[in-house]
């Protein structure tokens, strides 16, 4: 069943069909929001109440669209507010870089590495463009600046990202 599929099914009362977007993009969303996070809890708490925003604005979900695009902006905003409260709770501390590299293959452990070693922002940018292979144009979008602001920000990501790799001081 497609995303749009799916919506259609919610919309007409059968509110299970949602788990078929917790189980597509579970995995995703949580490595993501691992990812702004940096942490393993917070990134769990984000995700769980992004997927309810998701649920309760299914009718704002455009079926043109992708529906982990638009999910994406509920889980990015969702992972700022669980960011700003950290400390809260015993396990909110910040998780190393293996954190994020959980389930990742070896060839690619040193590049995940480098990128839990980035600043949030720019470890987000490099993942979305590189990894998930999103445009310039859905990035904008979705973090909701200007086009040449993200080639930008991505441009230093990666000068940021190539240092570490190469073990030059950032």
């Amino acid at each position: 069943m497609d995303d749009a599929a799916v919506r259609r099914a919610c919309l007409g009362g059968d509110v299970d069909a949602f788990r078929h977007f917790v189980e597509r993009y579970q995995n995703r969303a949580l490595a993501h929001a691992r990812l702004l996070t940096r942490n393993t809890a917070d990134a769990a708490d984000a995700t769980q109440d992004a997927f309810v925003d998701a649920f309760r604005n299914l009718r704002a979900f455009d079926p043109d669209r992708q529906f982990y695009g638009w999910f994406y902006v509920l889980l990015r905003n969702r992972c700022f507010k669980q960011r700003s409260r950290r400390g809260t709770r015993s396990e909110s501390g910040i998780v190393a870089a293996e954190g994020v590299t959980r389930g990742v293959s070896e060839e690619s452990l040193d590049l995940w590495r480098g990128i839990g070693r980035l600043p949030p922002e720019d470890a987000e940018l490099v993942v979305l463009k590189h990894i998930e292979g999103w445009t310039y144009e859905e990035l904008s979008k979705a973090l909701d600046i200007p086009r040449g602001t993200v080639m930008s920000r991505l441009y230093v990501a990666r000068q940021r990202l190539s240092a570490l790799l190469s073990g030059e001081t950032t």
